[in-house]
């Protein structure tokens, strides 16, 4: 059974007060988006402005060719076309998906943290049981969602996002708005930290959350377990 999966991307193309190009980080989205896709799910990726989705330039190049989706997705011109001309999160229906990924890159630090349609869709999915993942600077955007009682989603929860060691590392320490790690430290969250520039995806309910772009590959892995199993227990619960 296949689920209807919303990946929600972000639209910011210069960091403020630095004017340095920034975006979505390709890898974060090429590879979750074609192990859900290649599993049978289908996939709508919509942007917080609409319109063409900024690529953060760092992340497409020799090195990120390396990668196997960050090729296919460059090869085949249908996948390029999605993010030539996105919807807006405010013109869907998150009713309609049966589970949400954030990808990250820098520019969604500027734009998913106070998208109230973005939070209200997020806590609204999150309470129905249905899986909210997230990887590097996508758990941004789980930093206005609430659970049920009005906590923030996070609090509580294990969660794994870029830390400010690797923010350090990348020589970005004065250029985001806030630090991700402490922001979500500061709602409740319990952070979970591998190595820096290592993989570490870590799952907690219904929540999964990835640490950095080499957690691309396990975050969406985990998700994709998750919609399996909410798929299997339809079955069981259909007879």
């Amino acid at each position: 059974m296949s689920e209807h999966v919303l990946f929600v991307v972000t639209s910011t193309a210069h960091m403020t007060g630095h004017g340095r190009l920034t975006g979505l980080w390709l890898e974060e989205l090429t590879v979750p988006y074609l192990a859900l896709r290649d599993a049978g799910h289908r996939i709508d990726v919509v942007s917080t402005a609409g319109g063409a989705v900024p690529i953060d330039p760092r992340s497409v190049g020799a090195e990120a060719d390396q990668v196997p989706e960050n090729q296919r997705f460059r090869n085949d011109p249908s996948l390029s076309a999605l993010l030539q001309s996105t919807r807006s999160v405010n013109d869907i229906s998150f009713a309609d998906y049966g589970g949400i990924f954030l990808p990250g890159g820098h520019g969604t630090m500027w734009d998913l943290p106070d998208n109230q349609t973005l939070a209200q869709g997020i806590s609204a999915l999150f309470a129905s049981g249905r899986p909210v993942a997230a990887v590097c600077h996508g758990p941004s955007g789980l930093i206005g969602a609430r659970l049920p009682d009005g906590r923030p989603l996070v609090a509580g929860h294990s969660v794994a996002v870029f830390t400010t060691q690797e923010e350090a590392a990348v020589g970005m320490l004065n250029k985001v708005p806030f630090l991700l790690d402490e922001r979500l430290a500061s709602l409740g969250a319990r952070l979970v930290k591998g190595e820096v520039f290592q993989p570490m995806a870590v799952v907690d309910g219904h929540l999964i959350t990835g640490q950095n772009p080499a957690s691309a590959r396990d975050t969406g892995a985990l998700l994709l377990a998750a919609l399996q199993r909410a798929a299997m227990g339809a079955r069981n619960e259909g007879g």
